[in-house]
């Protein structure tokens, strides 16, 4: 029998000197490689701003700072096994504090990079992503 689950997560889009930051998933399915924007699920009685602070050091070794709220959107999925996943994401613009790219070990993610915002029609990237970075590069 098939399940339904609610989750809510918490992303950034983080542009700094004309490149974006993104992740990779760490899941060998995806072919060609999928990217997405560094976040995640947010944790009991943690606010989306802490999980996008949070989660932007696991997953990339940066600091940001300053989140301000830019979109929230919504889908439902299938997964492989027929579960169906309604996930909430609420999107954030951030700005560089301090550090370098580092990968997540262990993690949903495992890369993370810098790309030029031309570069970004030859990704493999996530929907929910692309629409994101489009509307903060067009602020």
């Amino acid at each position: 029998m098939s399940k339904q689950h609610s989750s809510v997560r918490a992303y950034g889009v983080l542009l700094h000197e004309g490149r974006v930051a993104l992740v990779r998933s760490s899941n060998p399915q995806h072919q060609p490689p999928l990217w997405w924007l560094p976040g995640g699920g947010i944790d009991f009685g943690e606010s989306p701003e802490e999980t996008l602070i949070r989660e932007f050091r696991e997953e990339t070794g940066l600091s940001v700072e300053r989140p301000e709220l830019f979109s929230v959107t919504s889908d439902v999925r299938k997964r492989d096994n027929g579960d169906r996943i309604h996930t909430v994401r609420i999107i954030y613009t951030v700005r560089w504090a301090s550090g370098d790219l580092t990968h997540e070990v262990h993690g949903t993610t495992d890369h993370a990079a810098w790309f030029p915002s031309d570069a970004l029609d030859a990704l493999n990237l996530a929907e929910y992503a692309r629409v994101a970075i489009q509307g903060a590069l067009a602020k």
